[in-house]
């Protein structure tokens, strides 16, 4: 199986000094979003789902558009849900995360003091998602302490745009990774960014390799951010 995680482009998470919840892309966004469809346009993919907030669904559109699908919503895929901070300072989401990532790490669990959801909730929630869409395919862990899966579809390809929190989520469940507070800054990736996993076979199942890791190659050099 391969695995193609995307993440969005960027977002217009503060304007005119107020931030923004559930922003839209910025025009260096949307034209990132445009160069992901130039490099994935031409592959096949069984499946491609998006995540159902807006900066994930404007990525995927010219995707969609030129593979020709329709557009799939899985709300799992949905990124960790903030405090209701809309038309707020946008100081006032500065100080909330610089305050989380000065604490000790088990303390990270518990999320921002001013509200949202909580990282525990949030990374049960995906994993329990994932599980749920995987076996929707035929694929779930073999009973053992390593990180086998069993295929029923060993040549399915499935294309997810979502988010780095979500996209990270997903990537160290399939690679066998204990979840921590912070998964979105455990594998950084840039706006635009193309991550890919496939399946390698064993003997009793199959593992997952992670064979790129935010590739940008994609955008041009002075429209890369993260």
């Amino acid at each position: 199986m391969d695995i193609t995680l995307i993440r969005h482009g960027e977002p217009e998470w503060v304007r005119d000094g107020l931030n923004v919840v559930d922003p839209p892309l910025t025009a260096r966004g949307l034209m990132q979003a445009e160069q992901v469809a130039v490099a994935l346009g031409g592959e096949q993919f069984d499946e491609v789902i998006v995540s159902p907030l807006r900066r994930a669904r404007q990525t995927a559109a010219p995707l969609l558009s030129a593979l020709g699908r329709d557009e799939v919503i899985e709300p799992f895929l949905h990124e960790i849900r903030e405090p209701d901070w809309h038309g707020t300072p946008s100081e006032l989401a500065r100080t909330a995360y610089e305050e989380e990532r000065s604490r000790a790490a088990e303390e990270r669990w518990t999320g921002l003091r001013g509200g949202g959801e909580a990282p525990r909730d949030f990374v049960e929630r995906v994993r329990t998602g994932g599980v749920a869409y995987w076996a929707g395919r035929g694929m779930y862990r073999a009973k053992q302490i390593l990180p086998v899966w069993h295929l029923d579809q060993p040549s399915h390809r499935v294309a997810i745009v979502a988010h780095a929190g979500t996209n990270g989520v997903l990537l160290c469940q399939l690679l066998g990774l204990d979840p921590v507070p912070w998964e979105w800054d455990r594998f950084v990736t840039h706006h635009a960014s193309i991550t890919r996993l496939t399946t390698m076979q064993m003997r009793d199942g199959h593992t997952f390799s992670l064979t790129r890791l935010s590739d940008v190659e994609h955008l041009p050099k002075d429209s890369r951010t993260v």
